[in-house]
């Protein structure tokens, strides 16, 4: 078990964020947490690829009972406060709107939106994701 990097997550992250990054977590290049990774959680198991944007107030964590971490995907968006929660993955380029709690997977660059999280919009860039238009709230309240 790495010291060093634990004592630093414990004592510095958590404490000036609210933030906890397991010391096993597998975390690729160019990963974005907003907001200085303001209260976000990761599983110590959890694997994000390269050049992820992570919300404030995320989860990506196991459930009780399932063996196995989320996967997340190079390119993806996590909005504000969405739980990624047990063995799935976040394909390549999807986007999770604010709030969303994830449980399955998610087909790569696939808006997936609500409570569970229903894909509602494919092709998106999340690149270039501004959020949810008014007029998919309207086609899938």
């Amino acid at each position: 078990m790495p010291v060093v990097p634990d004592l630093f997550n414990k004592i510095f992250i958590r404490l000036l964020f609210g933030c906890h990054i397991g010391t096993g977590a597998k975390i690729g290049q160019g990963v974005t947490l907003a907001y200085g990774g303001l209260g976000i959680v990761i599983h110590h198991k959890a694997v994000i690829e390269d050049n992820v944007t992570v919300g404030p107030h995320v989860v990506i964590g196991g459930t009780s009972g399932k063996a196995g971490v989320p996967v997340i995907k190079k390119g993806a968006y996590l909005g504000a406060g969405c739980k990624i929660l047990g063995p799935m993955t976040i394909g390549a380029g999807a986007v999770i709107g604010a709030g969303a709690v994830v449980t399955t997977n998610i087909p790569a660059k696939a808006l997936a939106v609500g409570v569970p999280a229903k894909v509602i919009k494919k092709n998106v860039n999340a690149a270039s994701f501004t959020g949810v238009s008014e007029e998919d709230e309207k086609a899938h309240p």
